[in-house]
């Protein structure tokens, strides 16, 4: 039986002192693309936070990615977090940097010291960005801008990527480019995606599982 990513059991989420979602069972396994849906504010990003470990799990039983949420401390977060892969809707680069360098402050600060410029290579080629490598932040499209986030976020190999609402500010032809990249990258690799959006428009297009956050609960869907 194939060993899940994530499995939460009974899992409260909280903010403060606030429950935001109760008795959270959720399972993703390697390769599974699943949407994460719910209106603003329905806990979609809490529950990213606490499979990345920016919130505690707060009760139940957790683990993501051979990690035991509820053993978690500070030396082995960062542990944690190099077997993911997240993008979020603003994108952030450092503007007084090339794409390369970028990625390669990335892969320094993750410990890398060997075959960076290779492996640079590797995930632009993935994104479609080959020929942008040396370009400036300001000079990408908006196409072009989560293109390398996703390159950023692939550079460890993530066994799990998270994607916090990353096609909310793009067009409808650029927000299925981006979805299908991201299906893409994850029947090549092996990748874990959980894709949170706070509409369905797009899921019309791409059918796959659906856990759907409503009135302190999640649910799975079928669509």
């Amino acid at each position: 039986m194939t060993e899940a990513i994530v499995a939460l059991r009974g899992a409260n989420i909280r903010q403060g002192n606030r429950n935001v979602l109760e008795k959270v069972d959720l399972n993703i396994v390697p390769g599974e693309f699943v949407y994460l849906v719910g209106k603003t504010g329905a806990g979609k990003s809490s529950l990213l936070k606490t499979l990345y470990a920016a919130l505690p799990l707060a009760d139940g039983l957790g683990s993501v990615a051979g990690f035991d949420l509820n053993k978690l401390n500070r030396r082995n977060i960062p542990k944690l977090r190099r077997k993911l892969g997240i993008v979020f809707q603003d994108f952030i680069l450092l503007i007084d940097r090339s794409l390369e360098d970028n990625l390669r402050f990335v892969l320094r600060a993750t410990g890398w010291t060997k075959g960076i410029g290779a492996r640079i290579d590797v995930v632009l080629g993935e994104v479609g960005l080959a020929d942008r490598r040396r370009s400036m932040p300001h000079t990408l499209s908006g196409g072009e801008r989560p293109r390398v986030a996703f390159a950023r976020a692939l550079l460890t190999a993530p066994t799990l990527l998270l994607a916090d609402e990353v096609t909310g500010n793009l067009d409808p032809d650029t927000s299925k480019d981006i979805l299908e990249l991201m299906r893409k990258l994850g029947r090549e690799h092996g990748t874990a995606v959980l894709f949170a959006k706070h509409d369905y428009r797009l899921l019309e297009t791409f059918q796959a599982r659906v856990v759907r956050c409503e009135g302190g609960r999640v649910f799975n869907d079928d669509f």
